[in-house]
């Protein structure tokens, strides 16, 4: 497999669905918002310092790259880039990358997957690469993307920025870079809403309850 392939699928292929209940076990769940974790302008502080936190730790941006994860994860790595490019007046390579079909859960969570585009159209074998996410959870997300991103070949580095860790990991991975941490508990969950697809921007907590 070369390393420097592009794989993508046209955005007229992709299946469009409808939202649907949230479910676990069977039970339909309801979702409470219980507090608001960080509204506009924490998160464009947490971005910035992110920002320089990675360029610090690399000494500049000579062989970096960005690779966000859909959805959120993407735009995030486009405005980490433009952060960098503001700070540094150089440009660094994105990719995108979409982990449905490398998910350990996509026959039995997804009966019905829903796969976006990944573009890769860089050779990762020259870079550093930093995957981000909008909320680190279990780490099942994160296995997936490194699983997909070694299907491109084998970086230099790979390390991780998310803007939320919400601790309760099944899977010992963790975060290089980090806005926000919040301790949760399973029956919640947090919903990060950014205004390039969401109707706000804010991170919020919200609580799960039984219908």
């Amino acid at each position: 497999m070369q390393a420097d392939r592009l794989k993508t699928r046209p955005l007229s292929a992709q299946r469009i669905r409808k939202p649907a209940p949230f479910i676990i076990g069977g039970k339909a769940q309801m979702l409470t918002e219980t507090k608001k974790l960080m509204d506009e302008a924490a998160i464009s502080r947490s971005l910035r310092r992110i920002a320089s936190e990675i360029l610090e730790r690399h000494n500049g941006t000579e062989g970096l790259a960005l690779v966000g994860i859909r959805t959120r994860g993407i735009h995030l790595a486009h405005r980490l880039n433009k952060l960098i490019e503001e700070k540094e007046e150089k440009k660094i390579p994105v990719g995108v990358m979409d982990i449905t079909l490398y998910r350990d859960d996509v026959f039995q969570g997804l009966p019905d997957p829903e796969v976006g585009p990944t573009r890769l159209d860089f050779s990762i074998r020259n870079y550093k690469i930093v995957l981000v996410d909008d909320v680190l959870y279990t780490g099942r997300t994160i296995r997936a993307a490194l699983d997909e991103l070694m299907d491109f070949g084998r970086p230099l580095k790979v390390e991780l920025a998310v803007l939320i860790d919400r601790g309760c990991r099944e899977l010992p991975i963790q975060a290089d870079y980090v806005g926000k941490t919040v301790e949760t508990e399973p029956n919640q969950s947090v919903k990060v809403q950014l205004r390039e697809h969401d109707e706000s921007e804010e991170v919020v907590l919200r609580q799960k309850s039984e219908k």
